[in-house]
């Protein structure tokens, strides 16, 4: 879907004349540089393996809807080699591990209920609390909300900039060129400048 309507063409600078389909493979660059099928607000389902002792992990896709968590699940998978020192150091280490593995082999998931989530949307942080057992979870999966409803100028401005990158005249942008081998040098041949990226930033993804 593309970013940039039509009428919006003068506003950012573009002909009215440009074409549509240059707009949507624009549009198209952007998500495959945002790592995501789309801008918009989409579902996503995230699987995150903590690391050892820690139950906050941050998601890959925002920004970040109002009640964005819809569902998710959670299990004490076996730890991995290093892990077992993530157990509270008060108690018996292997002792509880056992009880903890005992009760959540893998793949035996638990449904998390996502309101005892703590959700910081900005930095798209989020804290789960520990067990029953006073051990955390090792692995999560989460179901959740990201994306905008209306999209900000930002993104529309980095659409109309792609548009006008493509459409710039060659001979500007030559770097050096030999006409005996029809050889041509230009000094940036990427769509997505320095200026693009820094507007798309805050739309791509974080972690795959």
């Amino acid at each position: 879907m593309a970013y940039l309507l039509p009428a919006q063409y003068e506003a950012f600078g573009l002909c009215a004349e440009t074409a549509d389909e240059l707009v949507a493979a624009a549009s198209a660059l952007m998500e495959g540089w945002c790592r995501r099928p789309t801008l918009f607000a989409a579902e996503y389902t995230e699987r995150v393996r903590l690391i050892a002792g820690s139950q906050t992990f941050r998601l890959s896709y925002g920004p970040l809807l109002a009640g964005a968590l819809l569902s998710g699940r959670v299990r004490y998978a076996r730890p991995r080699r290093g892990e077992d020192a993530g157990v509270h150091p008060d108690r018996n280490a292997f002792f509880v591990q056992e009880i903890a593995t005992a009760f959540g082999l893998p793949g035996t998931w638990a449904t998390l209920d996502v309101t005892t989530v703590d959700l910081y949307a900005g930095p798209m942080e989020v804290t789960l609390a520990a067990n029953f057992l006073g051990v955390g979870y090792n692995e999560v999966e989460l179901t959740y909300m990201a994306g905008f409803v209306t999209v900000p100028t930002q993104v529309s401005a980095a659409c109309a900039q792609i548009v006008k990158n493509a459409q710039a005249i060659p001979a500007l942008n030559v770097k050096s060129s030999r006409l005996d081998t029809l050889e041509m040098q230009y000094f940036s041949g990427d769509l997505i400048d320095d200026g693009v990226a820094s507007m798309l930033l805050p739309y791509r993804a974080e972690r795959l």
